[in-house]
């Protein structure tokens, strides 16, 4: 990869790069490059999309309600209350 593009693409990231970090990206990116133009050459006719990897089974635990009902307690801890509000003084 040319340093003018990658400095380009490094501004529109809001990167700021040195000039070492420049040279070693630009043959890592250059390496990337090269290895998709071997990938796309690559014949993939024919072959089903791969969307996993592994063939394992959603992992999910069973769904289990653990809160409690602590309406009664808290409203029972209140100085004043009315049907299943707390009552508070006027602040304005």
């Amino acid at each position: 990869m040319k340093l003018d593009e990658l400095y380009i693409t490094a501004r529109l990231a809001k990167l700021d790069l040195g000039e070492k970090e420049a040279e070693k990206l630009s043959v890592e990116v250059s390496r990337m490059l090269e290895y998709f133009a071997v990938m796309e050459k690559v014949d993939v006719a024919g072959l089903d999309a791969t969307v996993q990897t592994l063939d394992r089974g959603n992992i999910t635990r069973s769904d289990v309600v653990s809160s409690l009902d602590v309406t009664g307690r808290i409203l029972a801890n209140a100085p004043e209350t009315e049907d299943r509000f707390i009552i508070i003084p006027k602040v304005l």
